[in-house]
């Protein structure tokens, strides 16, 4: 079977995409996991401010959808506001 040039590339693109994206998910919930299993404020706040920022950047770029983003902050600010 005939293999374009073209077609060569596009994989090489895919692969290197798609590992970008399986680091950036992983980051993302490594940073939720960090504010949801925090058990005091202080901590929580510190790890909140980040996770916010990576998830509001992670809709900006496409690797979540917006209302998975609302969602997933909705899910860590309750679970700050809970701690005391």
């Amino acid at each position: 079977m005939d293999r374009h040039p073209q077609q060569i590339k596009r994989e090489r693109q895919d692969i290197k995409r798609r590992e970008k994206n399986v680091a950036d998910m992983s980051r993302l919930r490594t940073l939720i996991k960090n504010v949801m299993s925090a058990t005091d404020k202080e901590t929580a706040e510190t790890h909140y401010g980040k996770a916010i920022s990576v998830i509001d950047k992670s809709i900006k770029i496409g690797l979540i959808h917006k209302n998975t983003g609302a969602r997933r902050k909705s899910q860590v600010t309750r679970h700050l506001n809970s701690l005391n």
